[in-house]
């Protein structure tokens, strides 16, 4: 029997590659070390027989695995993952350990404690191994766990004599900085329906996130020496304050949970003549949504009435949408069997609702039915990042079940209708 590389063998070879994505960036991929390990990925799926694997001009990395025969009109199953780590914490330099978790806390190697009683959802890896970082840097298993479990299942299903239809990968850059789906060309990728694989626990399927909008606003002050200001001096700086104050005060990341919305003040910045904020809107909730946009429009025109006209405008840019509303009803089955092939690894399905987005998100509106898989990682974007070794195999099992499952599902109806 051949001998395979493990998916965590791959994540640990991955996680050398700095490919931290920048904020601000017209060119995509916005920093250069992405192609490089875009390039590499290529190279990669070629020798393990992906004949037709290429790196785009935009940085985005294409490949497919034939059917199996008579199965060539069956749905073809993208799966994709994303190449560059969040900028929010270090990514050179990565120094990752592997453990056998017998529960409690992990001392990392810089002293960082990854706490048990902080994360009670540790329970679940007793007598697991975790891939943990120094406590300097993330690990970078967002998203390249999920490219390991991919070219993983590739692996094993080039050589699998179980039947199964088409099926298209592609890996993305710059999905940290929301424009990840931008630029994935659908024509090349000729999928009928996608699962990213870019979630946590194993048995997340999610298909449901937030709906999400960027304002930026502008405060207009007016300086004079504060000696003489009486009446005379506005304040830019006071202005953005005001602005936040009116702002609900519990209605932030750090006081809701589930499908519970928020604000977030993102970036603040402000002198005597002006300020400028950035403010991110989020809600599960269509209707809520839009209250949210309205809302800090009301408050923009509160400022120009408490401060004087022109003191204040606001500008609202929608960054993605719920993809819940393109896959359920009408792509019901595409969750349906993921739930079966997580099921088939011995694990229970979860659907808990995104708080954030993903890739899927925009291609869901662009067309291509989208929902995320887990990869057996978590506490992303931070130095406490962790994978499990063995959750990660699994979750490569799930993906290579739902290949088999859809050809199943498929050569079942052919016969029906003949």
């Amino acid at each position: 029997m051949k001998q395979f590389e493990k998916c965590s063998e791959k994540l640990l070879r991955y996680v050398a590659y700095p490919t931290a994505s920048k904020e601000g960036e017209t060119v995509s991929p916005s920093t250069p070390e992405q192609r490089i390990f875009g390039e590499a990925l290529v190279r990669e799926m070629q020798d393990i027989g992906i004949a037709d694997a290429e790196i785009d001009g935009n940085g985005y990395v294409y490949g497919s695995i034939p059917a199996a025969s008579g199965l060539e009109n069956i749905p073809a199953i993208a799966f994709i993952s994303h190449m560059d780590v969040s900028p929010d914490a270090p990514c050179r330099n990565i120094q990752p350990q592997t453990i056998l978790y017998e529960g409690g806390d992990i001392l990392l190697q810089n002293g960082m404690v990854l706490s048990g009683e902080a994360f009670p959802e540790l329970k679940r890896f007793r007598g697991k191994h975790l891939i943990v970082t120094s406590g300097d840097t993330l690990l970078g298993a967002d998203d390249k766990a999920g490219i390991a479990e991919i070219l993983s299942m590739a692996e094993h299903l080039m050589t699998s004599e179980k039947p199964h239809g088409a099926v298209k990968i592609c890996f993305t850059p710059d999905e940290e900085i929301g424009s990840g789906a931008e630029r994935l060309d659908l024509k090349r990728l000729q999928a009928d329906l996608a699962y990213t694989v870019d979630g946590d626990r194993l048995g997340s399927v999610e298909y449901e996130t937030f709906n999400a909008a960027e304002a930026h606003i502008d405060f207009r002050g007016f300086s004079v020496h504060p000696g003489s200001g009486k009446d005379r001096l506005k304040n830019a700086s006071r202005m953005a304050a005001y602005f936040i104050q009116g702002m609900p005060e519990k209605e932030t990341p750090e006081h809701t949970e589930g499908r519970e919305g928020f604000y977030l003040v993102h970036q603040l910045e402000g002198t005597v003549e002006k300020a400028s904020l950035d403010c991110l809107i989020r809600d599960h909730d269509k209707l809520r949504f839009f209250e949210r946009k309205r809302f800090l429009e009301t408050l923009t025109e509160d400022v120009n009435k408490h401060f004087g006209k022109g003191s204040a405008d606001i500008s609202i840019r929608d960054s993605y949408y719920n993809m819940k509303e393109k896959i359920i009803p009408e792509h019901q089955n595409m969750i349906d069997i993921a739930y079966k092939a997580v099921r088939m690894e011995g694990a229970e399905p979860i659907s808990p609702p995104v708080r954030g987005g993903t890739d899927g998100a925009c291609l869901s509106f662009r067309g291509l039915p989208c929902s995320n898989l887990g990869t057996g990682a978590g506490n992303y974007h931070s130095r406490l990042e962790y994978a499990c070794v063995e959750d990660m195999e699994s979750c490569r099992n799930v993906l290579l079940n739902i290949c088999f499952l859809y050809a199943a599902e498929n050569s079942k109806k052919e016969l029906e209708n003949t």
